[in-house]
């Protein structure tokens, strides 16, 4: 019988990568069919950093159950450091790369920033916004399938 912890690491996987799948590959594609573009980049900005804060809640969750569970042998196991590299990816993005988004978007103003100066600037952070989601969500896909595996 597992444990209320162990339920809580599967919800914790379910509830984080899920999110991301659903918002990042799902949700945001649909909102940019809207035809305020504007519109549809502040509300998948709102639900990205949403899922950024539910990744670092999981993320601190799943490094403490596993630091409790397997104690230092935890470091020599790949889900531990995929746990890790996620998180870090979330904190890059959500603090390093999100505020230079945000800072392009207010110098561009009364503009639009794709209508601005700073549009190209901008396609690139978004560019690598981007990419750190796609690795992040190929990590999740790797810690489910380790998931699935130990069961």
């Amino acid at each position: 019988m597992k444990t209320i912890a162990e339920a809580l690491y599967a919800v914790a996987i379910t509830l984080w990568i899920g999110g991301m799948w659903t918002i990042g590959y799902l949700v945001a594609p649909v909102l940019f069919t809207l035809s305020d573009r504007v519109l549809a980049g502040s509300l998948a900005g709102k639900l990205f950093t949403l899922i950024s804060y539910v990744g670092m809640g999981c993320a601190a969750y799943l490094v403490l159950f596993r630091l409790g569970r397997f104690g230092g042998s935890c470091f020599k196991q790949g889900a531990f450091w995929i746990i890790l590299l996620m998180l870090g990816l979330v904190l890059v993005g959500e603090y390093g790369v999100q505020p230079l988004l945000a800072s392009l978007k207010n110098q561009a103003l009364p503009r639009e920033v794709m209508e601005s100066v700073f549009r190209d600037r901008f396609s690139t952070w978004h560019g690598v916004a981007s990419v750190l989601y796609l690795i992040e969500s190929v990590l999740g896909a790797i810690l489910v399938w380790l998931q699935a595996r130990t069961r």
